[in-house]
C-alpha cells in the first residue's frame, strides 16, 4: 500500500497467530515451543484438533485477515481513507510482529498504534506482544503508541450481550433455567503475584455483559491450558461443567469473552472437547457466535485505536 504521501498512521494488529496449513503445524508448534520441535505425539495431538474442525486450519487464518481488513475499512469510514494504514503482526507465525513494524517503516510510516485482538491486559500476553513491538519500532525509528485494553468499551460490551441473548434464544424454553459460562484462555498461576489485572479485567467484562443482557445466572471458568508442568489457572471449563452437573444444572451457554474470533480453542475445546463432556453428562452446551469483523467490534477497535493516536489513555 502506498502511504507516504499522506503521512498515513501505521496500525500494527497483533493476535497470536495459527498456521495457513497442515504443513504448517509443526513450525507453528515449534516455535510456540521457543525453537523446540514437538515430539511426534505432541504434532499427532494438535494436528488432529486442526483436521477435526470442519474446513482445517484455513478459516482460522482467513478470520485474522478479514479482521485486520474490516478494521481498514472502519478506520477509513471514521478517519478518512489515507489517515490509517493496517498491518498485521503474528506472535507464533508470519508475518510476525517485527515484520509488520518493518513493513510499516519500508513504507515510510513513522508514527504507529499497537492494538492486540483481545480485550483484556496481561503482561504475559498483550504485553509480550507490545514489547516486540516497541523494540522494533525503535529499531525501524517509529513513534509506536500501544492500546493496552479495550474491555469494557461500550461498543464491545453491547456486541457480546446481543450475541448472548441471540445464544439464549436458541435454548429456547430452557433459557430461564440456561446458566451463561463466561470463559478465556488460561494463564501460568504465577501472574496472580505478579498483580496482573487479567483475571480482574475478564471478571469485569463478564459482569458488563451480563447486566447488558440481564442475564442474573452466570459464573467464569478457564480454559485451554498449556501443558508447562506449572500451574495454571483454573478451574477449567472441563472441570466446572463436572461440577455444574452435579448441581443439576441441565443447559449453558458458553460466551468465550476472552477470545474474539472462531479459531482452534473455540472451535475445539469448546466445540468438540466441551460439548461431548457436557453431552456425556446431561448438560445442553451451546455457543455464542464469535465476533469475528462484527461491525461493532470494529467499531471498538478503530475507537481504541483513534483515541490512542489522539493522546487518550486507557
Amino acid at each position: 500500500m502506498s502511504v507516504t504521501a499522506k503521512k498515513a498512521i501505521g496500525v500494527l494488529v497483533m493476535s497470536y497467530g495459527t498456521p495457513e496449513s497442515l504443513d504448517g503445524v509443526e513450525a507453528y508448534y515449534t516455535h510456540i515451543r521457543r525453537g523446540h520441535p514437538p515430539s511426534a505425539e505432541q504434532l499427532e495431538d494438535l494436528t488432529s484438533r486442526y483436521q477435526a474442525i470442519v474446513g482445517g486450519v484455513f478459516p482460522l487464518r482467513e478470520n485474522t485477515n478479514g479482521q485486520v481488513a474490516a478494521l481498514q475499512r472502519t478506520l477509513d469510514s471514521l478517519a478518512g481513507e489515507g489517515t490509517y494504514a493496517c498491518y498485521q503482526g503474528l506472535k507464533h507465525a508470519s508475518p510476525y510482529i517485527e515484520d509488520g513494524v518493518a513493513a510499516m517503516a519500508a513504507a515510510g510510516i513513522t508514527e504507529a498504534i499497537g492494538i492486540v485482538l483481545t480485550p483484556q491486559y496481561s503482561a504475559m500476553s498483550v504485553g509480550g506482544y507490545m514489547k516486540r513491538a516497541q523494540e522494533e519500532a525503535d529499531k525501524q525509528g517509529i513513534a509506536f503508541k500501544a492500546v493496552q485494553e479495550y474491555h469494557l468499551h461500550p461498543q464491545l460490551i453491547d456486541a457480546l450481550s446481543k450475541r448472548v441473548n441471540d445464544g439464549l434464544e436458541r435454548l429456547g424454553d430452557s433459557r430461564e433455567d440456561s446458566l451463561v459460562l463466561f470463559s478465556a484462555h488460561s494463564l501460568p498461576a504465577k501472574i496472580l503475584e505478579m498483580n496482573d489485572p487479567y483475571a480482574d479485567q475478564l471478571l469485569a467484562t463478564s459482569a458488563a455483559v451480563a447486566k447488558a443482557a440481564g442475564v442474573e445466572k452466570w459464573q467464569f471458568t478457564w480454559q485451554s491450558a498449556g501443558q508447562t508442568g506449572q500451574p495454571w489457572l483454573g478451574p477449567d471449563i472441563l472441570e466446572t461443567l463436572e461440577r455444574l452437573s452435579a448441581e443439576g444444572v441441565k443447559s449453558v451457554l458458553v460466551t468465550p469473552v476472552g477470545f474474539v474470533s472462531d479459531h482452534l480453542e473455540v472451535l475445539y475445546d469448546i466445540d468438540i472437547e466441551a460439548r461431548k463432556f457436557a453431552d456425556a453428562r446431561g448438560i445442553r452446551l451451546e455457543r455464542i457466535r464469535m465476533l469475528n469483523d462484527d461491525p461493532q467490534y470494529m467499531n471498538a477497535l478503530a475507537d481504541s485505536v483513534i483515541g490512542a493516536a489522539n493522546g487518550r489513555t486507557n
